[in-house]
């Protein structure tokens, strides 16, 4: 239930985007550059987050391209659907969850804004992005925690390089605890690519954070300042990018507009 939104993010960076309905044939998919799955609630979470729409027939398509290079984003709902289908981590299997919120003092449904700290990675959503620079974005989830069966599996992804979004405090440092955390995933991870860096799960909604007028009143920082600031002015630059923005323009400038 979140096109519309991630629509206009892609056209703000320049992009020209259609929502493509999951009932039309999957051979469809082929003639497109790159791929968005937005968050929402596909096949309404029966059974967990993102399980059913794994198995559609579009996930094959999908895979395919991938497979050949083209940029695929997975938001909220979109990264439950990504890690089902063994997109995300890669190679087909299954090997992380996005299991239930859990921590103490946390459980259940969640929305709330968070700070993701950008890692050193290869992901093609992040070119341009320092290590180290923090983005203040929403999460609204109830199954968001990557996690794994297999013990220290999510350290070692963090270890090689694939974790280009992990939750983090204000002052940089890593998000141990909540709220910080918001969901108790395994070592703060918020966001988790493939080994060629180009298919993205993320947690978070960068689509609801493209201009910095939408900027959460109490997330402080550089950008509450500058949010608050752009507010009192009123000279439009509250229309100016918000952090969100930063994930479409890299894939604007990978595709090779901008």
């Amino acid at each position: 239930n979140c096109e519309a939104e991630t629509v206009a993010a892609l056209e703000r960076a320049g992009l020209s985007a259609e929502v493509f309905r999951w009932t039309r044939p999957a051979m469809e998919l082929a003639r497109y550059e790159a791929y968005v799955l937005p968050g929402g609630f596909s096949y309404q979470d029966r059974v967990r987050a993102g399980a059913l729409a794994a198995k559609d027939p579009l996930l094959a398509m999908l895979a395919k391209r991938a497979a050949e290079g083209a940029p695929v984003l997975g938001i909220c709902n979109g990264a439950q659907v990504l890690v089902e289908a063994g997109l995300v981590p890669g190679a087909g299997k299954v090997e992380v969850a996005l299991a239930r919120n859990r921590m103490p003092d946390r459980v259940g449904y969640h929305t709330r804004w968070v700070w993701c700290r950008i890692e050193a990675s290869n992901c093609v959503f992040t070119t341009g992005l320092e290590p180290g620079t923090l983005l203040p974005l929403p999460v609204a989830h109830g199954e968001g925690r990557f996690t794994s069966l297999k013990k220290g599996r999510v350290a070692t992804l963090v270890a090689q390089g694939r974790t280009p979004f992990r939750y983090a405090r204000p002052d940089g440092q890593d998000a141990i605890a909540f709220p910080d955390n918001p969901n108790g995933a395994d070592e703060a991870v918020a966001g988790l690519c493939n080994e060629q860096g180009n298919v993205l799960a993320l947690m978070p909604h960068p689509e609801r954070a493209v201009v910095l007028g939408q900027v959460s009143r109490g997330i402080g920082g550089d950008w509450g300042a500058a949010r608050d600031q752009a507010l009192a002015s009123r000279d439009g630059h509250a229309n100016d990018d918000g952090p969100g923005m930063a994930l479409f323009r890299s894939l604007a400038r990978h595709l090779g507009v901008a």
